[in-house]
């Protein structure tokens, strides 16, 4: 099942739970934009802030690396006129093998970016789930959805009441790990729901 199927499903039985409880007070229900709060809240800004810290001068090293190959192959081309056909193969093959190391070390660096920002992702998932859970048992409600909803009122919409909640907690609370610079990127966890 798709995330959207699946979502729509829970909704469904989850209607039908409530349908089939016993009457009593108003249900109180709210809805989260979760894609809102992953991308507004400010833990997620931190680590995006740590990501860009932890990899920039990987990225820089990539960048003069390639200025590098680039000086080489203009030089290759301007002087290969004048060279012998030893030397011309010579400067081809460092050139070939200087871009095959550019290549290597460009899919390593994103496959480590892609492993933090999994981790990253699926400890802030946690800190969200966490927030949109106390702040429902504070204000009692009954029922938060936050995916497969195709319609609700703004008034039910708690989304805005977290963030602010997010943007009040403790500086750091969420906020990613430190990594040392150069330790080895963990494998990715799966994230989960």
């Amino acid at each position: 099942m798709n995330g959207l199927t699946r979502g729509m499903a829970l909704t469904v039985m989850a209607c039908g739970a409530l349908a089939a409880m016993p009457a009593r007070a108003e249900l109180k229900i709210g809805i989260v934009d979760y894609n809102r709060l992953a991308a507004e809240s400010p833990q997620a800004k931190a680590i995006s802030d740590a990501l860009r810290a932890e990899f920039s001068p990987r990225e820089r090293d990539l960048q003069n690396m390639q200025n590098q190959l680039k000086v080489k192959e203009e030089k290759l081309q301007k002087d290969s006129a004048t060279m012998t056909d030893e030397q011309k193969a010579r400067a081809d093959k460092d050139l070939r093998d200087g871009l095959r190391d550019l290549q290597r070390k460009q899919q390593e660096a994103q496959d480590d970016l892609n492993s933090r920002r999994n981790e990253e992702l699926s400890r802030l998932q946690r800190v969200l789930v966490d927030q949109v859970r106390t702040y429902a048992k504070a204000q009692n409600f009954d029922l938060v959805i936050a995916e497969g909803v195709i319609y609700a009122t703004p008034t039910i919409d708690i989304t805005p009441a977290i963030l602010t909640a997010l943007n009040s907690a403790k500086p750091g609370a969420g906020a990613p790990a430190a990594k040392p610079a150069g330790a080895a990127p963990a494998a990715p966890k799966p994230a989960g729901k």
